[in-house]
């Protein structure tokens, strides 16, 4: 595995300054990383990824975001030469190279191609792992954080959770992609998708909450087990909120007091419209925003922080 260069001088830096990546066992400039088009992890979408941010310098829930990793992983018999310990040390170095105090870090692990003369199954492939560090992403404009997110409930289901498992992150996005465009073309932010049964699962890459009579309520299914989402359920005990993780019905969505989305990009977005239908008076309403602005509040204050570990003082050669 590649080990060099914990510092570089400031004229280095500059061919890092859209991002750094690490792939296979070597680091290298964002614009630089590739993977072979042949590796089923493209072919296939045979892969897992996960997604921590760092805001002000340090990683937020770090260890959760490396055990859900892990827990992804083994899930599809994915094994990595790289620890945990390992990966973590990875995601670190991506930041400091790309010089980030506010970052999107990713990390991922990809199935490779068969080895020559073995059988073309998914258990002769190498698995390897990839990440990278880039300037912070917000998964929605600022406009919509400020307005309030205008949603629909998209007509695409969610792929049932019996055939890819939501707890897992995969890149099997063709449902949250259809969703997306359904959005695009309704002029909304983005979309809300159901299940076969008619309850909500989740928007892409966002876990969705509604407040229904005082009670923040998050679907139990068909859902990543998100860590902003857990984040928010820690906040609504802290405030003295209800909070219930049920099955939410498509109609109580649409009738819900307030709509808000979480993710790990960006924290949480109120919504103000659904199906167009406006909530409240168009604009966040006052149990969103109230977490909303706590959420940030505890970021600054260093709830679940891991600081960016500076560079050891002694400069090794770089790439």
């Amino acid at each position: 595995m590649d080990r060099e260069a914990k510092t570089m001088p400031a004229e280095t830096r500059t061919l890092w300054s859209n991002g750094a990546a690490y792939v296979d066992g070597r680091y290298m400039p964002i614009e630089e990383a590739t993977i072979p088009m042949t590796d089923w992890a493209y072919r296939r979408s045979d892969a897992t990824y996960d997604v921590v941010g760092v805001w002000n310098g340090c990683f937020f829930r770090l260890d959760d975001h490396l055990r859900r990793f892990r827990r992804s992983m083994d899930a599809l018999r994915l094994a990595p030469v790289e620890s945990d310990a390992e990966i973590r040390d990875i995601l670190f170095e991506c930041v400091r190279r790309a010089g980030l105090r506010e970052a999107y870090v990713a990390m991922d692990c990809l199935r490779g191609r068969p080895r020559p003369g073995q059988p073309r199954h998914p258990a002769y492939c190498r698995n390897y792992v990839a990440a990278y560090a880039i300037p912070w992403v917000w998964n929605l404009p600022q406009e919509s954080l400020e307005r309030g997110a205008h949603l629909m409930v998209a007509r695409t289901q969610r792929i049932a959770e019996a055939a890819i498992d939501p707890t897992v992150k995969n890149f099997h996005w063709g449902d949250l992609t259809r969703g997306l465009f359904e959005a695009f073309d309704a002029g909304c932010d983005t979309a809300v998708l159901l299940d076969a049964d008619g309850f909500v699962t989740e928007a892409p890459g966002f876990n969705v909450f509604a407040v229904i009579g005082g009670t923040v309520v998050t679907p139990d299914r068909g859902v990543l087990e998100g860590i902003t989402r857990l984040s928010i359920i820690e906040l609504c005990a802290e405030l003295g909120l209800s909070c219930e993780v049920r099955p939410l019905a498509a109609e109580e969505l649409r009738q819900a007091d307030e709509i808000f989305l979480a993710t790990t990009a960006g924290g949480v977005f109120p919504a103000s419209r659904i199906d167009g239908r406006i909530m409240g008076n168009d604009r966040p309403g006052p149990v969103s925003s109230r977490l909303l602005h706590r959420f940030w509040e505890k970021r600054a204050e260093g709830w679940h922080a891991t600081p960016v570990d500076p560079a050891p003082s002694t400069p090794s050669p770089t790439p």
